[in-house]
């Protein structure tokens, strides 16, 4: 799987790191029980701080992506099929800022949920 860094990106590189490893999760391309690379490995492979990658894997070990044990280091869960009232509750608040601001830059509904299709698409 190729990990995609923005370096020049507002948005956190951990917060990337997490969403690319999510992305390939959804895409099939990081199965049940596959390892991610050691925390000192990944960051090199990036040109990152290793604190960096520990930030990240730590945050999916909380959202339920990964385990980590410290004989096979960061392995891919079994995939979520079920979300939380909170989790809900979290994406309905992400939805709403990311809808605001293709409002505010002239997204029409039909675009934005044709865009939003086609991204879906990508994980089905």
């Amino acid at each position: 799987m190729l990990i995609k860094i923005d370096f020049e990106s507002d948005t956190p590189i951990y917060v990337q790191l997490k969403r690319e490893i999510i992305q390939g999760i959804a895409k099939g391309e990081l199965k049940e029980g596959d390892s991610l690379p050691s925390v000192r490995q990944m960051a090199e492979d990036i040109g990152i701080n290793m604190h960096t990658v520990n930030k990240a894997y730590n945050m999916l070990k909380i959202d339920g992506f990964i385990t980590i044990d410290r004989r096979k280091g960061a392995i891919i869960n079994k995939m979520l099929k079920t979300y939380s009232e909170e989790y809900m509750e979290n994406l309905s608040e992400e939805l709403r800022y990311i809808i605001a601001e293709a409002y505010c830059r002239g997204v029409d509904k039909k675009n934005f949920l044709n865009i939003s299709e086609e991204i879906f698409k990508e994980y089905t």
